[in-house]
Order: C-alpha cells, then structure tokens, then sequence
C-alpha cells in the first residue's frame, strides 16, 4: 500500500508541474526572474519594457540592482550574475573571445543639460568647447558655471569628444583641472546636474523623459536632442544601445528579449527617446 500511494503521489507531482510548464504564458514557468544590469540611460530606456511584459506575464520578476555601467554590466554577465546585459559600447576582443555575444538595437540622443536655473537654452559646439577648456566660467547672469564631467573612459565622455577636434581637446583638459566632479553613471549625471547651481553635464535622453528632478535640456547649434533630428542626421551626439548576452538564451530572459524586439516592444521603446538600427537576435 505505502509503495502504491508513494508511486500515486510521483505521478500526481509529474502531472502538475507538466501541467504548470504549458498552463504559464509562451510556456515561461511561473517564477522566474531575469537578471538584467547595464547603462544608466539603456536601463531607463528598459523600465517601460519591463513593467509592460510584467503586466502580461505575472508570474515573471525582474532583478535590476544599481546600475553598473556597460564594463561593469558586461563583467557581471560573463561571471554569470545576470542574464542579459544592457549597453553603450561595443565589445572588446577579450569579451568576445570569452563567449560575449552583442545585438545592436538602437541609439538614442546623448542631451546637454544644465541645472533648472541656467538662464541659456541654445549651446554652440565652439561654445561648449571654450566651457570645458575653462574660457568659459560663468553663465550670461553672472553665476559660476559648473561642469559635471563622466569618466575619461565611459561613452559618454568619447561621444562629446567627437563632436569636434577643439571638443576632444577641451574635454582632456577638464579631466585635468582639479575639484571638478565626476559622476560614474547616467543617473548620478543626471541627479549632479540638476542639483548642482550652475552645473552642465550631458546624459542619454531615455533618462530625462523617464525622470522627474528639474533640468534645463539645450539645443545643440539650434537643434534639439529628440529621436526625430537623430533620425533626420541633423543633431550629431548620439550613443548606442545594444544587448550583450552569453550564447543563445532559454526560458524567460530569451521571451523577453523577444518581446523587446517585437513591434509592441518598439513602439514602447520609440516612446523612451529610442531610434532603432536592429539586428536580429
């Protein structure tokens, strides 16, 4: 009788969780998360598709610890503490050799922003050169001009330094002058600036239309950072957003890397600032 009920009770156990496995959304077991980190602005760019896919899928959870930056986001997936890492530069040879594997998805305008009071709503790019070379150090009213530099390695920083010959050399001179603030990530970026008096700082337009503090947001030579004067080539400072994973991914990280890059997810993903250049993944 006892080996009768124990062989019952293992068929019964079977059954369910067989029954559980096609009964969940697109075959996803109910309770599984997806560990997700990377670029500040990505990561803004990301929130709306997340709480989209989680209103379709309740049984899915998302783990998005602080944001770690695109290395730092990438040196997390390859010691296997997330499953899909968010980003704004391209792989190293080292990354890939080691299994990495990117999917470009996007770009979106990198925006100059002062904090609220800044009495300027058009920069030229000879403009934001003589402020970051120091020629510049005060705003039209008289108050200190404060510059909240990225560090000298993140893409944010190389991206302003394309802009021009006389912004590349003007950026290394402000990493060169001492007491002026770095901020590691978007959101700090984002956060410096706007409680900063006088502060100018740039950061991924995803960001600002997914924050809340005040800021002031520059047009750049009279054009201002959106998703339309990207597509059109007339605003020039944009960075990339692309999907790094190891190999081919299961169960619900690659459902919803599906949903990201279906027409539903681009819609959504348009809304956040996002101007696509897809691959397949």
């Amino acid at each position: 009788m006892y080996q009768r009920n124990r062989l019952f009770l293992i068929v019964f156990y079977l059954i369910l969780i067989n029954f559980l496995s096609y009964a969940s959304p697109s075959g996803i077991m109910a309770g599984e998360t997806i560990r997700i980190n990377g670029s500040g602005a990505c990561l803004a760019m990301l929130k709306p598709l997340m709480e989209a896919y989680g209103k379709e899928n309740r049984g899915i959870s998302f783990q998005v610890e602080k944001p770690l930056g695109s290395s730092g986001a990438i040196k997390a997936l390859l010691a296997d503490a997330i499953d899909i890492a968010i980003v704004a530069r391209p792989l190293k040879t080292e990354e890939m050799i080691r299994g990495a594997r990117l999917v470009n998805y996007g770009k979106t305008p990198l925006a100059v922003i002062t904090e609220e009071k800044v009495p300027v709503k058009n920069i030229s790019t000879r403009e934001l050169e003589d402020i970051y070379y120091g020629k510049i150090q005060e705003w039209p009213n008289g108050k200190p001009l404060r510059i909240i530099l990225r560090p000298m390695e993140d893409a944010d920083t190389k991206i302003l330094m394309r802009l021009s010959a006389g912004m590349a050399e003007a950026v290394a001179r402000a990493h060169q002058r001492r007491g002026v603030m770095i901020a590691e990530t978007d959101f700090q970026s984002y956060e410096a600036v706007s409680r900063t008096g006088g502060g100018i700082g740039a950061v991924g337009l995803p960001v600002i239309l997914s924050g809340k503090l005040p800021l002031n947001v520059l047009a750049l030579n009279g054009i201002k950072p959106s998703r339309r004067n990207l597509a059109n080539g007339t605003y020039p400072l944009s960075k990339n957003i692309s999907f790094v994973t190891m190999g081919r991914l299961h169960g619900a990280a690659a459902k919803f890397l599906e949903f990201i890059y279906s027409n539903k997810g681009r819609a959504i993903a348009e809304k956040a600032g996002v101007l696509f250049t897809l691959d397949h993944p």
